[in-house]
């Protein structure tokens, strides 16, 4: 080989080199992760200390936990600040209404935490506490409300409690992912003064207790009928957190074990209070 056709090898060699490390950098590199922040009226928005633009705001940021901080444009509404952790190619949407006091002020955070699996959980808090979680349509309990296994995609969600401002919105969830969504009720104008909401000493929980069966135990199915495919198996006495009960067959269910969840008969299964 020529001393030509030599130099031009290495050059070859030397820019595929280059062009393989910068792929590496880019593969290896995280993938940004999305925020989007809408208020009512405008406000400025801060990120980590720095104002980064005004309302709406959208932009991709690096995955992990950031500080927003919202300060809206008529100083005579309450500043906002909180902490979310971003997601590698999932949109976290922060939405404000600002008011005058914390109290008449409403909104919503959707964040996400990896679970792996191909199931997709949902986790709702309220302030205030215990209002009524309403998702597509049928009232589900009240929050905190934690489903460990819901259908990926869109759902309605409506959160209510007396004395304050009814919220609706939608969210989103995603296999392998749990949906956090904070939501902050706002104070009824109609009320002078919001209905007290119950003290967690004062709070009934609804629990499913087993009862006799002819084997001592009951089947735990995965859908709320007798053949549909059994999951588990729970012993007569047994007692268990009540998820949600099925308006066409009475059939209740149960978290029969931490992160799983299946379905008994009421036939042999009763509600009890603590």
């Amino acid at each position: 080989m020529s001393k030509f056709g030599k130099i031009i090898l290495v050059l070859l060699i030397i820019t595929l080199v280059i062009l393989f490390s910068f792929y590496l950098i880019g593969y290896f590199k995280p993938k940004g992760a999305g925020i989007f922040v809408d208020t009512v009226p405008v406000s400025d928005v801060y990120i980590n200390g720095n104002m980064v633009g005004t309302t709406p705001y959208e932009s991709i940021q690096n995955p992990g936990e950031i500080t927003v901080k919202l300060i809206p444009q008529d100083s005579s509404f309450v500043v906002f600040e909180t902490k979310v952790n971003l997601v590698s190619n999932i949109r976290t949407v922060i939405r404000r209404e600002f008011a005058e006091s914390e109290e008449k002020s409403a909104g919503e955070i959707d964040s996400f935490d990896k679970i792996g699996g191909k199931d997709a959980s949902v986790s709702i808090v309220s302030i205030p506490n215990a209002a009524e979680i309403s998702i597509d349509g049928q009232v589900r309990g009240f929050a905190p409300y934690k489903i460990n296994s819901i259908m990926p995609g869109e759902h309605k969600l409506v959160i209510s409690a007396n004395g304050y401002k009814e919220r609706s919105l939608t969210i989103n969830a995603y296999k392998g992912y749990k949906l956090t969504v904070v939501v902050k009720l706002a104070v009824s104008e109609e009320s002078q003064e919001p209905s007290p909401v119950p003290s967690e000493e004062n709070l009934k929980i609804v629990k499913i207790k087993i009862s006799q069966t002819p084997n001592n135990f009951l089947r735990v199915r995965k859908d709320p009928s007798t053949s549909s495919l059994e999951v588990a198996r729970v012993s007569s006495g047994s007692i268990f957190p009540l998820s949600e009960e099925d308006k066409t067959t009475g059939w209740y269910k149960i978290e029969y074990e931490e992160g799983k969840e299946g379905w008994v008969s009421n036939e042999y299964s009763t509600k009890v209070e603590e």
